[in-house]
């Protein structure tokens, strides 16, 4: 007789797409427990949830720490967070127990660039303003020098960290007619410089010849505090 297999305990920490829910629940080793909120799980259902299971889902919210990989014990082998970011994980203790780790590196990148852009046109045209005064009755008719906003034509726009997010929006933009991209980040990118006409340059000369300044860069020990207030 074949040995019974062990059924694989999977703990998740929200509230996931139904479809990721069904792939789990058809896999005949899984046993999925969740907590099923749209709010982050407190601490203590993280600890009684995380108990024996053999693989966690969690969000960049869910603090995945010394603590937490204690109480889950040796079954844990896998942890996958739904997320790009991964700061929330204790790496060095992840990777002393051999854990592997999958997150989502690619998959935000053209929503954040879109939103990106669409910030950029929302405070570049005073759309809120323009809102607020539609609905406070505060628009009469129209005048030339009303709501005037700045364009994006002719403009030079300075991205701070020309990574996989910076490009995006940055070929996002191009077609609006800006003029030049100025960057700035570890190292110049030629492949770049002739499809967006951008070039590499200080954070200084950024500062000063921007028309349109986008951060896209990681939040690190060294970019802490890059746009302060010398940079303005």
């Amino acid at each position: 007789m074949k040995a019974a297999q062990q059924i694989m305990k999977v703990f998740v920490t929200r509230r996931i797409p139904p479809e990721g829910h069904k792939l789990l629940s058809q896999a005949a080793l899984c046993k999925v427990q969740q907590w099923d909120s749209d709010e982050p799980i407190p601490r203590a259902e993280l600890l009684k949830g995380i108990t024996g299971a053999h693989g966690l889902i969690c969000l960049l919210s869910d603090k995945i720490d010394k603590e937490v990989l204690d109480t889950a014990g040796p079954s844990l082998k896998v942890i996958s967070t739904l997320s790009v970011g991964f700061d929330h994980l204790a790496l060095d203790e992840i990777k002393k127990r051999g854990i592997r780790v999958g997150y989502t590196p690619d998959v935000l990148t053209d929503a954040t660039a879109e939103l990106t852009v669409a910030l950029l046109l929302t405070t570049c045209r005073r759309l809120p303003e323009a809102i607020q005064e539609v609905k406070n009755g505060g628009w009469k008719t129209w005048a030339p020098m009303w709501m005037c906003g700045y364009g994006l034509s002719n403009s030079t726009v300075g991205v701070i960290g020309l990574g996989r997010i910076g490009l995006a929006i940055a070929r996002r933009l191009k077609p609006f007619g800006v003029k030049k991209f100025l960057y700035t980040g570890r190292q110049p990118k030629p492949e770049c410089d002739e499809e967006l006409n951008a070039e590499f340059v200080s954070c200084e000369k950024l500062a000063e010849e921007s028309d349109f300044v986008i951060v896209s860069c990681s939040l690190t020990p060294e970019t802490v505090g890059f746009c302060n207030k010398d940079f303005f």
